[in-house]
C-alpha cells in the first residue's frame, strides 16, 4: 500500500516543491493536536498555475486542477510540521474561495478538485467538511484559494 508522501509524488506533487510564505503569516499552527493551515494558492516552482476569474478567464476545469493544486500544497506544507501525512487523523473542514464572475454559482464544483486529491492521498481521512464560496477577487488574482484544518494523531 503507497503512503499518502508515495500518492502524491505519484501524481507530480514532489514533497520538496511545497510553496513558501509570500507574506507575513505561518502556513500551519498546531494546537491540541488540530493544525490549521493558511490559505493555499495554485503555486508551483515555476509560478502561478493560473491566473484569472472563473469561468470568463479561466475555465471550470481549469480552476478545479487549481483547487487540486492548492490541496497538494497544503499537504506538503503540514509535512514539515507534523511528520508523516499518516499522522492527519481527519480533515476536518475544507475552504474555499473561488475568483468568481458575478453571475457564476458553481464555486462548489471547482473546489471539488481539492475535495478530490485529499481523498485519492487520504482515503476515509481526507473526507471533510467544506465551504465553497465566490469572491470577487483573490490574492495575486488567483482563480482560487484553499485552507484547511485538520485533526492529526
Amino acid at each position: 500500500m503507497k503512503t499518502p508522501e508515495e500518492i502524491l509524488e505519484s501524481r507530480g506533487y514532489a514533497m520538496a516543491d511545497a510553496p513558501s510564505p509570500a507574506g507575513i503569516y505561518t502556513p500551519v499552527v498546531v494546537h491540541n493536536r488540530v493544525a490549521y493551515l493558511s490559505g493555499s494558492v495554485p503555486a508551483t516552482p515555476e509560478g502561478l498555475a493560473f491566473v484569472g476569474s472563473v469561468p470568463s478567464e479561466v475555465t471550470i476545469d481549469q480552476a478545479t486542477a487549481a483547487a487540486e493544486i492548492c490541496a497538494a500544497n497544503l499537504l506538503r506544507v503540514l509535512a514539515p510540521d507534523v511528520g508523516p501525512l499518516s499522522t492527519i487523523e481527519r480533515v476536518l473542514k475544507l475552504t474555499g474561495s473561488v475568483n468568481s464572475d458575478p453571475r457564476f454559482t458553481d464555486p462548489h464544483l471547482v473546489v471539488n478538485g481539492a475535495s478530490h486529491l485529499l481523498i485519492d492521498v487520504l482515503g476515509e481521512a481526507g473526507r471533510h467538511a467544506r465551504s465553497a464560496v465566490g469572491m470577487a477577487t483573490l490574492p495575486l488574482g488567483v482563480p482560487v484559494e484553499v485552507e484547511m484544518i485538520v485533526a492529526l494523531h
